[in-house]
C-alpha cells in the first residue's frame, strides 16, 4: 500500500518544481521543498493523526499560483516572493480559522454537490495544464478568429507521443 501510494503521487516531485520554476523559482529549491513537505506531512499524518494518508503540495493551488497570480492575470504583476508571502498569510489565517472552528462551519455550509464540482474542476485544470505542457493542446495564434483559445497540437511530435504513451502505460 505504501509503495502504491508513493507511485501514485511521485509525479509531484517533478511536476511541482517544473511549474513553479517557470514562474521564476529555483527548480532545485522547489524540488527539495516538495520532497520535504511530502515526507514531513505524511509522517505527521501517520504519527500524530494515525491516518494512513499521504500528503503533498497541492497541484491545483501550485498551478493557480504559477499561472494566474504570477502570470499577471487581471493586470497583477507581483514577484513570486510577494505571492509566496500572501500564501503564507493565508495559511496562518487558515490555521486560525481552524482553531476557532469557523472553517468547519464554512465547510458544512457548502453543499456536497458543489464540493464535488470544485474537486473535479481542480482536477480538470491540472489535466489541462498537463496537456498544454505536453504539446497535446496548444494556443491558437492571434490571427485565428475563433472563440476557442486552444487547438490540438501536433500529435506526431515527440512530446505528445511520449505523454500519450505514458498515459496509456499508466492506464494499463
Amino acid at each position: 500500500a505504501g509503495a502504491t501510494t508513493f507511485l501514485t503521487m511521485a509525479y509531484i516531485v517533478f511536476v511541482n518544481p517544473s511549474i513553479l520554476s517557470a514562474a521564476g523559482m529555483d527548480f532545485g529549491a522547489v524540488f527539495t521543498a516538495t520532497c520535504l513537505a511530502a515526507a514531513i506531512g505524511t509522517l505527521l499524518m501517520g504519527l500524530l493523526a494515525n491516518y494512513p494518508i499521504a500528503l503533498a503540495p497541492l497541484m491545483g493551488e501550485n498551478a493557480f499560483f504559477a499561472t494566474a497570480v504570477l502570470a499577471g492575470v487581471a493586470g497583477t504583476q507581483v514577484t513570486w516572493q510577494v505571492a509566496l508571502a500572501a500564501v503564507f498569510i493565508s495559511g496562518v489565517l487558515f490555521v486560525l480559522l481552524t482553531l476557532v472552528r469557523v472553517r468547519e462551519l464554512i465547510l458544512d455550509a457548502v453543499p456536497a454537490g458543489l464540493k464535488h464540482a470544485i474537486a473535479a474542476a481542480i482536477g480538470l485544470f491540472i489535466v489541462f495544464i498537463g496537456l498544454v505542457n505536453a504539446g497535446i493542446i496548444v494556443r491558437r495564434g492571434a490571427e485565428d478568429p475563433t472563440l476557442v483559445p486552444v487547438r490540438l497540437g501536433d500529435l506526431t511530435s515527440a512530446p505528445p507521443l511520449l505523454a500519450l504513451a505514458g498515459t496509456f502505460l499508466t492506464a494499463v
